[in-house]
């Protein structure tokens, strides 16, 4: 495990999914050059490994006189093929204690192509817009399916209310976790998650990505003024849609991670009217709570939100 958590630190194992590094790591051999000006590989040698520097670096020198040069987590050697790959140009050692991972080129090449052949890609009008990766997590064979690896910002979004694998169950917590490293703002979620609950087949979906957002991320909506309205809009779409029950968790799951905090509104005047509308109350045998708050107003400059109780 700690050899594949270094692996995962370095640019040639970079693209390439956890399984392919696991089994990868299963095979390598580990290799050193002790003396710096060691040829490596000469111009013409039959390659037999694909190659990955730990350590020191390397030059390439080519036949017309062309240098490179190879340094940590530069890879070099066969492709995932069988067929014969000859060496363009000659490898020497630039420092001491020059360190490599090397995996033969039948493994190499095998554990590629199957992972080629576990790869399901999903295009639309011609471009890759996602690609999943088939796997089995016991040997029963009774959990197996496609994860998702890679996607479009577009078409990860949208795979939040589709049908999940038994073996990705995690997928929309883990956007959740991971969107704001590919999108610009939260709202370009919310936007869709609204245009979404408008069709009744996707309203459950659309209504337990909301759930769990609240409940893992509510920071997200805290001091947001878009996000908020965004909650608040949701809210009023349950309500419309007599979705009672799960209005009851979006509120028990918003008092939850309520916080107490101090405002102070200076009115313009005793007469002047307050920016915001309460409910409840001793009468009613509630709590005071503020039902709506006047947008662009001081009352919402200073945090004032729909359902905070007074």
């Amino acid at each position: 495990e700690q050899l594949l958590e270094f692996m995962h630190q370095l640019p040639a194992f970079a693209n390439m999914t956890m399984s392919v590094r696991r089994e990868l790591c299963a095979v390598m051999v580990f290799a050193v050059v002790e003396r710096a000006g060691t040829i490596v590989l000469n111009d013409g040698e039959e390659l037999d490994s694909w190659s990955v520097i730990l350590n020191g670096s390397v030059e390439v020198t080519y036949p017309d006189g062309r240098t490179e040069i190879l340094c940590m987590g530069n890879s070099f050697g066969v492709s995932p093929t069988m067929e014969k790959e000859y060496m363009k140009g000659v490898m020497r050692t630039k420092v001491d204690d020059c360190q490599f991972v090397c995996i033969a080129q039948q493994d190499y090449c095998r554990i590629l192509n199957q992972v080629e052949k576990n790869m399901q890609k999903v295009e639309e009008e011609g471009e890759i817009v996602m690609v999943k990766e088939h796997r089995e997590l016991d040997r029963t064979g009774t959990r197996k399916g496609h994860i998702v690896i890679k996607g479009t910002a577009e078409r990860l979004t949208m795979h939040l209310v589709e049908e999940h694998s038994v073996v990705d169950p995690t997928f929309i917590e883990d956007f959740l976790l991971t969107y704001r490293t590919f999108l610009s703002s939260p709202m370009e979620v919310g936007k869709k998650l609204l245009e979404w609950f408008n069709d009744p087949s996707l309203r459950d979906k659309v209504t337990r990505v909301v759930l769990l957002w609240v409940n893992n991320h509510f920071n997200d909506f805290e001091g947001d003024p878009a996000m908020t309205r965004f909650l608040e809009e949701f809210e009023n779409n349950l309500e419309r849609e007599k979705m009672g029950g799960h209005l009851r968790l979006l509120n028990i799951a918003c008092a939850a991670k309520a916080k107490r905090r101090l405002i102070t509104l200076t009115k313009p005047s005793r007469e002047a009217p307050l920016p915001f509308i309460l409910l409840g109350g001793s009468e009613k045998g509630f709590g005071i709570f503020v039902d709506s708050v006047d947008f662009g107003s001081k009352a919402t400059e200073a945090g004032l939100k729909r359902g905070d109780q007074v």
